[in-house]
């Protein structure tokens, strides 16, 4: 007999959500097969079966917090002498082709899985949510995977949104129940583990928020002489300025060890890029920024964010970053005390930037492209003076954009 549980798949969790089983008790299953999604801090991804056989037991209703090393179900796999076993991650979302070998049982019929399909967990779960059947569909996207498009096309725009409209099961049932006022949505999967890490860091992180303005007229201009040989977001920009930044002021890019009593000062930047998905928030993270060009930085950090926001992401595409950044401009923010990526030691967020009259040196009146930053830091780790020295290194690399050419030499 097999025991599937639940174990760590990304940095320092502890717990997950089942969200949805892919099999039922009693049915067969090839190793390698992915039988359940589950929810972590940082991602949905699919468990596969350690072994082929037989469904025999589901131990944990979807929708149930578990902990690590929980048993989520059992497998009889016929005459495997293994005792128990883990369910191994799918982080990729690529399903694999069923086993051609199947298990050794006393019984005579052949273990078939059910066809398998190139699709995210996201993705999936639109389907379902739409009463689509995923296997009808040809996918467009890489591979031959099936994209959100592809499934939302297969059932019709018009369906799609009288299907999209449907309220969540707690709202279902309020509606159902007239003396029920009150409207309910779940508080579990990744909004229930970014309350838990918000927490964490609130409660555990001395807080200081230092704010600027920055003149992006400069940068602005720059980047339209760039656009006819390359179009570079303007975060590109940022992500390359603040990694400079850190490479002189590295006491932003470590971590407390308080335990211990040491500060340790990371080699390389790790960019964190926040990003805000139909399923919670969610950071990606651009590995070695320092030594990346304002294009390579560009085109990853696009991958990145779109896969974020399919909820296609590697466990290892959104852990082990050094520094976070917040681009919320784009949403309108003027100003934010945002809370820190623990155990990161600083945040910087970018607020909307905006024409509005400014004196310059000649004491004239002149329009600017204004932007508002904070960077939040760790009062422990930093203080005020080098939290304003190295906003100002930061500043000046904006301000003066064609400054970031001469880091390159």
């Amino acid at each position: 007999m097999v025991e599937v549980k639940l174990h760590d798949i990304g940095e320092g969790m502890t717990e997950g959500d089942v969200i949805t089983y892919f099999v039922k008790e009693g049915e067969d299953v090839n190793e390698d097969q992915p039988i359940i999604e589950v929810q972590t801090e940082k991602m949905v991804t699919e468990l596969t079966a350690p072994k082929g056989g037989r469904i025999k037991d589901i131990l944990v209703e979807e929708g149930a917090t578990i902990s690590v090393g929980t048993t989520i179900l059992t497998i009889d796999a016929g005459n495997a002498s293994i005792e128990e076993d883990e369910a191994a991650p799918k982080d990729d979302s690529e399903t694999s082709e069923p086993s051609e070998t199947a298990p050794d049982h006393d019984r005579k019929t052949e273990v078939k899985g059910p066809v398998r399909i190139k699709a995210a967990p996201y993705t999936r779960k639109i389907a379902r949510e739409l009463e689509v059947d995923i296997e009808q569909i040809k996918g467009t996207g890489k591979d031959g995977r099936i994209t959100v498009e592809d499934v939302k096309s297969f059932k019709g725009p018009e369906e799609a949104a009288d299907k999209g409209e449907k309220v969540a099961p707690a709202t279902k049932k309020a509606a159902e129940d007239p003396t029920e006022e009150e409207n309910w949505i779940p508080f579990k999967g990744r909004r229930k583990q970014i309350a838990k890490k918000m927490t964490q860091s609130i409660y555990t992180i001395p807080h200081v928020a230092h704010m600027e303005e920055v003149d992006m007229t400069e940068l602005l201009a720059f980047r339209q002489e760039l656009k006819p040989e390359a179009s570079i977001s303007v975060a590109a920009f940022f992500i390359k300025a603040l990694a400079i930044a850190l490479n002189d002021y590295p006491i932003f890019n470590s971590e407390l060890d308080e335990e211990n009593g040491r500060i340790l000062l990371k080699d390389s930047v790790h960019m964190g890029i926040a990003t805000d998905t139909t399923e919670g928030l969610i950071v990606p993270v651009i590995r070695n920024a320092e030594g990346k060009s304002l294009s390579d930085i560009h085109k990853e950090m696009k991958s990145l964010t779109a896969k974020a926001m399919e909820n296609n992401i590697t466990g290892k595409e959104v852990t082990g970053s050094t520094f976070t950044i917040s681009n919320v401009g784009p949403l309108g923010s003027i100003g934010a005390t945002p809370i820190i990526n623990y155990p990161e030691v600083a945040l910087m967020a970018f607020h909307k930037t905006k024409k509005m009259p400014v004196v310059d040196q000649n004491d004239e009146i002149v329009i600017r492209s204004m932007m508002n930053i904070t960077l939040t830091f760790d009062h422990r780790v930093a203080d005020g003076g080098e939290a304003i020295a190295f906003t100002n290194r930061f500043k000046s690399l904006l301000e003066n954009p064609k400054l970031l050419l001469l880091e390159l030499v």
